[in-house]
């Protein structure tokens, strides 16, 4: 069970004997647990620090509470977070939620609910950094070719060209330059607003 790569895990809770058994519990299940926590600002320091691909938390810590230290942890982008508490109830789930906690598990642990609740972590938190990086894609693709649209009209204006002309004459430079069509459009955009300013001074 597990990843074949074996998973690395950040495990923290206030009860050395909760991490102990926890400990024993993933690296049955063939993961490897690269750092412990005793308190919600050690786990983040962890974290930031090992950069694990989970983080396993109680909700109850001192210095800092599972919750907040999910929140660090998951606002950062390092890795989902496994809630661990003693209690279940709907508050706690909404709270969760809101921290972006990825699968809670409630105490006492049992192992056979252990890899399931990992899996499903690991798998959503990088189905949300999957659709994070599409989003971003997208927006620069839009931004790219509004920077595009802004360049063929100064090269229009300027050089008498026609728009497929200006496209064209872009590409080539392009492609000759070895740049992106953003850094072309970009360098006709900064040039044209240089001349610009010239003039008027």
């Amino acid at each position: 069970m597990g990843s074949p790569t074996l998973t690395r895990v950040l495990i923290a809770d206030d009860e050395s004997i909760i991490r102990l058994n926890l400990r024993e519990m993933l690296t049955q299940q063939g993961y490897e647990v690269i750092a412990e926590a005793s308190n919600g600002r050690q786990a983040v320091d962890l974290a930031r620090k090992l950069q694990p691909d989970l983080a396993i938390v109680d909700i109850k810590m001192p210095e800092m509470d599972g919750l907040e230290a999910a929140e660090a942890i998951v606002s950062a982008d390092i890795a989902p977070v496994i809630l661990l508490t003693a209690y279940s109830d709907d508050e706690l789930i909404a709270s969760a939620r809101k921290a972006g906690v990825s699968g809670y598990l409630v105490k006492p642990l049992r192992e056979t609910e252990l890899a399931p609740v990992v899996e499903i972590a690991l798998a959503r938190f990088e189905d949300l950094r999957s659709l994070r990086q599409r989003v971003l894609d997208l927006e620069d693709a839009l931004e790219t070719r509004k920077l595009v649209e802004r360049a063929k009209g100064v090269l229009m204006d300027v050089h008498g060209l026609s728009e497929s002309d200006a496209f064209r004459r872009m590409r080539k430079t392009s492609m000759d330059n070895r740049k992106s069509m953003r850094e072309v459009a970009e360098a006709i955009l900064l040039s044209h607003d240089l001349q610009l300013n010239n003039g008027l001074s």
